[in-house]
């Protein structure tokens, strides 16, 4: 994989609150788990949690039983007009997705770069595939800004910007060193090493999921 060196700065927390201290905006994170309502589900080995929070907005997280790795994340937000959102995926692929444009008689095109986040124990992962240009052609940075990782070719063929929302979430910097990527089979991984006070605060933040008894049926979830 190829290595870059990365410059940290300080980011805006969540909802776009700005706190410098990343325990405080942890503490704030984890308070709004607490405070939203939760209902678990074990089913087909995996871990389903359903969060709703104060603002209406919706979390759907899926855990492998076997090695608590997360599979998927998916938000739900209300329209303006104060209706049914469409569930966006943060982790994970959607396995029945829709084509947006069927209606207007348009269709998506298989060939398209598809970006799919599949995380791994220590790293955020990222799949972008349809991508045939060889490993040379890419150029990764940050932008220290937006705190984004920017993925470009020297051909002017891709560009994308990839948020890690969970750091943002918690005031965690982009860290140097942290940043790698390899190309293989028309596939772009790009891989962000998870910071260790990232990997701490996830392992309670599952703790607190697993100590809520799960449902035997998605019909019988019961509240916390």
């Amino acid at each position: 994989m190829t290595q870059l060196c990365l410059t940290p700065r300080p980011i805006g927390g969540l909802y776009g609150e700005t706190l410098q201290i990343n325990d405080i905006t942890m503490e704030s994170w984890y308070r709004q788990l607490e405070e939203a309502k939760k209902t678990t589900l074990m089913q087909d080995d995996k871990l389903k949690v359903h969060c709703k929070f104060k603002n209406n907005d919706e979390l759907v997280e899926e855990y492998d039983a076997n090695n608590s790795l997360l599979l998927i994340r998916k938000w739900r937000r209300k329209t303006r007009l104060g209706g049914e959102g469409t569930w966006e995926f943060e982790v994970g692929e959607d396995t029945m997705p829709t084509n947006q444009f069927a209606n207007l008689g348009i269709c998506e095109s298989s060939s398209a770069p598809i970006v799919i986040r599949k995380d791994t124990k220590n790293s955020f992962e990222w799949r972008i595939r349809n991508l045939p240009y060889p490993q040379s052609t890419y150029s990764l940075s940050v932008d220290a800004e937006s705190q984004e990782i920017v993925v470009r070719t020297t051909n002017k063929k891709y560009f994308k910007r990839l948020k890690i929302h969970d750091l943002i979430r918690c005031s965690i910097n982009l860290d140097e060193n942290c940043l790698s990527y390899s190309h293989a089979h028309n596939t772009l991984l790009v891989s962000y090493k998870k910071p260790k006070e990232f990997l701490d605060f996830s392992k309670r933040v599952l703790a607190k999921l697993k100590s809520i008894p799960p449902t035997e049926s998605a019909g019988d979830c019961k509240q916390q």
